[in-house]
């Protein structure tokens, strides 16, 4: 599959679950839409960051010819998301909420500004 393809299916499910995750953010917690919604966030979540691993850095140094600064936080998705799953899961409400929010800033706020930058073709997509 091309960069251009995988970066395609990347927004498709990056997009939906940014707006789903800032609205479970300012909305009430443990409700069953919250569930459901949290579940759909969790594996957009997950495929988007997978999908990512796929897609070779564009910009900056590379790490075995391939992953760049930028795929540390498709690792942290990776990880946070199983983590804040269980957590709740299990009732460590405190260590769901805390993965969540380090999900939702690492993985949507600070993946997002960097995607937004100069030289990479999100910036490129949307300014050029």
């Amino acid at each position: 599959m091309s960069y251009l393809e995988l970066a395609y299916i990347h927004l498709v499910t990056v997009v939906p679950a940014f707006l789903i995750g800032t609205y479970l953010i300012f909305t009430k917690k443990g409700t069953p839409s919250h569930k459901r919604l949290g579940r759909v966030y969790m594996i957009l979540m997950l495929f988007s960051a997978t999908t990512s691993l796929f897609m070779e850095a564009q910009v900056g140094s590379l790490v075995l010819g391939h992953f760049g600064f930028i795929h540390l936080l498709s690792f942290l998705t990776i990880y946070a998301v199983p983590v804040a799953y269980f957590s709740a899961k299990n009732g460590n409400i405190k260590r769901h909420k805390m993965s969540m929010v380090a999900l939702y800033v690492g993985g949507m706020l600070v993946a997002g500004t960097f995607a937004l930058m100069p030289g990479r073709l999100l910036h490129d997509w949307l300014f050029v």
